[in-house]
Protein backbone atom coordinates (compact mmCIF):
# COMPACT_ATOMS: atom_id res chain seq x y z
CA UNK A 1 0.00 0.00 0.00
CA UNK A 2 1.42 3.19 -1.41
CA UNK A 3 1.67 6.55 1.69
CA UNK A 4 -0.83 9.01 0.93
CA UNK A 5 0.01 12.73 0.59
CA UNK A 6 -2.96 13.90 1.99
CA UNK A 7 -4.14 14.58 5.89
CA UNK A 8 -6.28 12.18 6.18
CA UNK A 9 -5.54 9.26 8.30
CA UNK A 10 -6.01 5.71 7.12
CA UNK A 11 -8.96 3.61 9.14
CA UNK A 12 -8.62 0.01 9.67
CA UNK A 13 -11.42 -1.74 10.99
CA UNK A 14 -9.78 -5.45 11.16
CA UNK A 15 -7.15 -7.25 12.12
CA UNK A 16 -6.44 -7.84 8.72
CA UNK A 17 -6.47 -4.22 7.30
CA UNK A 18 -4.56 -3.57 10.63
CA UNK A 19 -1.52 -5.55 8.77
CA UNK A 20 -1.34 -3.25 5.78
CA UNK A 21 -1.26 -0.02 7.67
CA UNK A 22 2.21 1.73 7.20
CA UNK A 23 3.78 3.09 10.42
CA UNK A 24 4.51 7.14 10.07
CA UNK A 25 7.27 8.95 10.61
CA UNK A 26 8.24 11.17 13.41
CA UNK A 27 9.28 10.24 16.86
CA UNK A 28 9.96 6.89 17.83
CA UNK A 29 7.05 4.66 19.58
CA UNK A 30 5.65 1.20 20.31
CA UNK A 31 5.12 -0.91 16.65
CA UNK A 32 1.72 -1.30 17.97
CA UNK A 33 1.04 1.97 19.26
CA UNK A 34 2.63 3.73 16.71
CA UNK A 35 -0.14 1.80 14.39
CA UNK A 36 -2.99 2.17 16.41
CA UNK A 37 -2.75 6.47 16.32
CA UNK A 38 -1.75 6.37 12.66
CA UNK A 39 -5.30 4.55 12.29
CA UNK A 40 -6.89 6.82 14.31
CA UNK A 41 -8.57 4.27 15.83
CA UNK A 42 -10.71 4.63 19.47
CA UNK A 43 -9.37 3.10 22.66
CA UNK A 44 -11.42 0.20 22.76
CA UNK A 45 -9.13 -1.20 19.13
CA UNK A 46 -6.34 0.27 21.09
CA UNK A 47 -6.34 -2.39 23.89
CA UNK A 48 -7.62 -5.03 21.73
CA UNK A 49 -4.34 -4.82 19.60
CA UNK A 50 -2.28 -4.48 22.63
CA UNK A 51 -4.06 -7.53 23.95
CA UNK A 52 -3.37 -9.27 20.55
CA UNK A 53 0.11 -8.68 20.47
CA UNK A 54 1.09 -9.27 23.94
CA UNK A 55 -0.57 -13.27 23.67
CA UNK A 56 1.08 -13.50 20.46
CA UNK A 57 4.41 -12.35 22.82
CA UNK A 58 3.72 -14.58 25.37
CA UNK A 59 3.13 -18.07 23.22
CA UNK A 60 6.11 -17.09 21.15
CA UNK A 61 8.52 -16.83 24.13
CA UNK A 62 6.58 -20.24 25.37
CA UNK A 63 7.25 -22.00 22.35
CA UNK A 64 10.58 -20.57 21.95
CA UNK A 65 11.62 -21.54 24.87
CA UNK A 66 10.30 -24.79 24.84
CA UNK A 67 12.30 -25.40 21.17
CA UNK A 68 15.80 -23.70 22.62
CA UNK A 69 15.23 -25.96 25.56
CA UNK A 70 15.30 -29.29 24.01
CA UNK A 71 17.73 -28.30 21.26
CA UNK A 72 19.81 -27.52 23.57
CA UNK A 73 19.61 -30.58 25.96
CA UNK A 74 19.56 -32.88 22.57
CA UNK A 75 22.83 -31.30 21.20
CA UNK A 76 24.27 -31.64 24.73
CA UNK A 77 23.11 -35.05 25.76
CA UNK A 78 22.17 -37.03 22.56
CA UNK A 79 19.40 -39.43 22.97
CA UNK A 80 19.92 -39.60 27.02
CA UNK A 81 17.28 -36.22 26.49
CA UNK A 82 14.68 -37.78 24.63
CA UNK A 83 13.30 -39.70 27.17
CA UNK A 84 12.95 -36.89 29.40
CA UNK A 85 11.52 -35.09 27.45
CA UNK A 86 8.20 -34.20 29.25
CA UNK A 87 9.77 -33.68 32.76
CA UNK A 88 11.51 -31.20 31.49
CA UNK A 89 9.28 -28.99 29.17
CA UNK A 90 5.90 -30.89 29.68
CA UNK A 91 4.35 -28.60 31.79
CA UNK A 92 5.33 -25.38 30.04
CA UNK A 93 3.80 -27.09 27.06
CA UNK A 94 0.51 -27.85 28.53
CA UNK A 95 0.28 -23.94 29.84
CA UNK A 96 0.48 -23.27 26.72
CA UNK A 97 -1.71 -25.26 24.52
CA UNK A 98 -4.24 -24.48 27.67
CA UNK A 99 -3.08 -20.78 27.05
CA UNK A 100 -4.29 -21.11 23.28
CA UNK A 101 -7.80 -21.78 24.25
CA UNK A 102 -7.99 -18.34 23.89
CA UNK A 103 -7.59 -18.05 20.51
CA UNK A 104 -11.48 -19.61 20.12
CA UNK A 105 -12.50 -17.12 22.33
CA UNK A 106 -10.93 -14.65 19.84
CA UNK A 107 -12.68 -15.74 16.83
CA UNK A 108 -15.63 -16.16 18.13
CA UNK A 109 -15.79 -12.08 19.25
CA UNK A 110 -14.39 -11.66 15.90
CA UNK A 111 -11.03 -10.61 17.12
CA UNK A 112 -9.22 -12.74 14.76
CA UNK A 113 -10.69 -13.65 11.35
CA UNK A 114 -10.33 -17.76 11.23
CA UNK A 115 -12.73 -19.91 10.55
CA UNK A 116 -13.37 -21.59 14.65
CA UNK A 117 -13.70 -25.64 13.17
CA UNK A 118 -10.46 -26.16 11.89
CA UNK A 119 -9.09 -24.25 14.94
CA UNK A 120 -10.99 -25.98 17.36
CA UNK A 121 -9.81 -29.36 16.18
CA UNK A 122 -6.45 -28.24 16.04
CA UNK A 123 -6.63 -27.01 19.44
CA UNK A 124 -8.87 -30.33 20.91
CA UNK A 125 -6.55 -32.92 19.26
CA UNK A 126 -3.52 -31.50 20.98
CA UNK A 127 -5.18 -31.05 24.52
CA UNK A 128 -6.49 -34.60 24.11
CA UNK A 129 -2.97 -35.93 23.09
CA UNK A 130 -1.40 -33.87 26.20
CA UNK A 131 -4.03 -35.45 28.33
CA UNK A 132 -3.18 -38.95 27.11
CA UNK A 133 0.35 -39.19 27.63
CA UNK A 134 0.50 -37.00 31.15
CA UNK A 135 -1.51 -40.02 32.17
CA UNK A 136 0.87 -42.31 31.58
CA UNK A 137 3.60 -42.15 33.25
CA UNK A 138 5.21 -45.16 31.40
CA UNK A 139 4.23 -43.12 27.93
CA UNK A 140 5.95 -39.72 28.78
CA UNK A 141 9.51 -41.32 28.30
CA UNK A 142 8.68 -42.28 24.89
CA UNK A 143 11.10 -41.11 22.38
CA UNK A 144 7.54 -40.62 20.42
CA UNK A 145 6.69 -37.88 22.74
CA UNK A 146 10.06 -35.51 21.96
CA UNK A 147 9.25 -35.76 18.20
CA UNK A 148 5.73 -34.59 18.48
CA UNK A 149 6.68 -31.43 21.13
CA UNK A 150 9.67 -30.86 18.23
CA UNK A 151 7.12 -30.67 15.59
CA UNK A 152 4.43 -28.87 17.54
CA UNK A 153 6.68 -26.06 18.77
CA UNK A 154 8.63 -26.12 15.42
CA UNK A 155 5.16 -25.02 13.59
CA UNK A 156 4.15 -22.56 16.84
CA UNK A 157 7.35 -20.39 16.90
CA UNK A 158 6.85 -19.50 13.63
CA UNK A 159 2.96 -19.20 13.01
CA UNK A 160 3.39 -16.55 16.34
CA UNK A 161 6.31 -15.07 15.13
CA UNK A 162 4.47 -14.22 11.81
CA UNK A 163 0.64 -13.12 13.94
CA UNK A 164 3.02 -10.90 16.42
CA UNK A 165 4.31 -9.05 13.83
CA UNK A 166 1.30 -9.07 11.69
CA UNK A 167 -0.40 -7.51 14.48
CA UNK A 168 2.14 -4.35 14.55
CA UNK A 169 2.15 -4.00 10.53
CA UNK A 170 5.29 -5.80 10.08
CA UNK A 171 5.36 -8.02 6.90
CA UNK A 172 8.22 -10.29 5.67
CA UNK A 173 7.81 -12.39 2.30
CA UNK A 174 9.81 -15.24 3.45
CA UNK A 175 8.24 -15.48 6.71
CA UNK A 176 4.96 -14.97 4.88
CA UNK A 177 5.75 -18.19 2.66
CA UNK A 178 7.10 -20.08 5.70
CA UNK A 179 3.91 -19.88 7.54
CA UNK A 180 1.97 -20.95 4.96
CA UNK A 181 3.89 -23.61 3.51
CA UNK A 182 5.98 -25.64 6.29
CA UNK A 183 2.22 -26.93 7.68
CA UNK A 184 3.03 -29.23 4.23
CA UNK A 185 5.41 -31.62 5.89
CA UNK A 186 4.76 -31.23 9.80
CA UNK A 187 1.55 -31.42 9.89
CA UNK A 188 1.08 -34.97 8.47
CA UNK A 189 3.86 -35.55 10.48
CA UNK A 190 2.63 -34.58 13.72
CA UNK A 191 -0.46 -36.56 12.97
CA UNK A 192 1.30 -39.51 12.92
CA UNK A 193 3.00 -39.36 15.51
CA UNK A 194 -0.40 -38.48 17.54
CA UNK A 195 -1.67 -41.88 16.43
CA UNK A 196 1.76 -43.43 17.21
CA UNK A 197 1.87 -41.98 21.11
CA UNK A 198 -2.24 -43.00 21.89
CA UNK A 199 -1.10 -46.45 19.99
CA UNK A 200 1.90 -46.65 22.54
CA UNK A 201 -0.39 -45.81 25.52
CA UNK A 202 -3.26 -48.41 24.44
CA UNK A 203 -1.90 -51.20 26.65
CA UNK A 204 -0.86 -49.38 29.70
CA UNK A 205 -4.93 -47.90 29.25
CA UNK A 206 -6.09 -51.57 28.99
CA UNK A 207 -3.53 -53.43 31.63
CA UNK A 208 -3.94 -50.32 34.49
CA UNK A 209 -8.15 -49.87 33.90
CA UNK A 210 -7.29 -46.04 33.98
CA UNK A 211 -10.53 -44.05 33.62
CA UNK A 212 -12.41 -47.31 32.70
CA UNK A 213 -15.19 -47.66 35.07
CA UNK A 214 -18.69 -49.16 35.02
CA UNK A 215 -22.04 -47.23 35.47
CA UNK A 216 -24.62 -49.06 37.72
CA UNK A 217 -27.65 -46.96 37.14
CA UNK A 218 -29.95 -46.59 35.37
CA UNK A 219 -28.50 -49.53 33.27
CA UNK A 220 -25.51 -51.23 33.78
CA UNK A 221 -22.52 -50.29 31.34
CA UNK A 222 -19.21 -50.69 31.27
CA UNK A 223 -17.18 -47.67 29.68
CA UNK A 224 -13.61 -48.97 28.39
CA UNK A 225 -11.39 -46.06 28.24
CA UNK A 226 -8.97 -47.56 25.55
CA UNK A 227 -12.04 -48.73 23.04
CA UNK A 228 -12.67 -44.33 23.29
CA UNK A 229 -9.02 -44.04 22.32
CA UNK A 230 -9.35 -46.69 19.51
CA UNK A 231 -12.28 -45.03 17.95
CA UNK A 232 -10.21 -41.25 18.20
CA UNK A 233 -7.42 -42.34 16.45
CA UNK A 234 -10.40 -42.66 13.41
CA UNK A 235 -11.32 -39.46 14.17
CA UNK A 236 -8.29 -38.06 14.17
CA UNK A 237 -7.33 -38.33 10.31
CA UNK A 238 -10.96 -37.56 9.80
CA UNK A 239 -10.20 -33.84 11.35
CA UNK A 240 -6.92 -34.14 9.41
CA UNK A 241 -8.88 -34.33 6.12
CA UNK A 242 -10.35 -30.97 7.11
CA UNK A 243 -7.68 -29.08 8.82
CA UNK A 244 -5.86 -29.60 5.87
CA UNK A 245 -8.49 -28.46 3.06
CA UNK A 246 -8.58 -25.26 5.03
CA UNK A 247 -4.74 -24.81 5.62
CA UNK A 248 -4.49 -25.38 1.81
CA UNK A 249 -7.44 -22.93 1.53
CA UNK A 250 -5.63 -20.49 3.91
CA UNK A 251 -2.68 -20.88 1.71
CA UNK A 252 -3.66 -20.29 -1.63
CA UNK A 253 -5.53 -17.22 -0.39
CA UNK A 254 -2.36 -15.58 1.56
CA UNK A 255 0.15 -16.61 -1.22
CA UNK A 256 -2.01 -15.91 -4.56
CA UNK A 257 0.12 -13.34 -6.69
CA UNK A 258 -2.46 -10.72 -6.15
CA UNK A 259 -2.02 -10.95 -2.39
CA UNK A 260 2.36 -11.05 -2.78
CA UNK A 261 1.88 -7.91 -5.15
CA UNK A 262 -0.90 -5.91 -2.78
CA UNK A 263 1.78 -7.06 -0.08
CA UNK A 264 4.91 -5.82 -2.07
CA UNK A 265 3.53 -2.76 -3.24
Amino acid sequence: MKKSTSNKQPKCATYTVLSHCQPGVGKPQSPVWSLIRQCGMPSSSCTMYTYLFIYYLIQFCGHSWIFTNMTIRFLSFGKDSLADTFYSIGFVMCLCQSLSILELLHILVGIEKNCFLPRFLQITERIIILFVISSQEEVQGKYIVCVLFFLWNLLDVVRYTYCMLSVTGTYYEALTWLNYTLWIPVYPLSILAKAFAIYESLPYFESFGTYSTKLPFPVALSICFPYILKMYLAMLFVGMYFITRYLCSERKAHLGASYMKEKRS
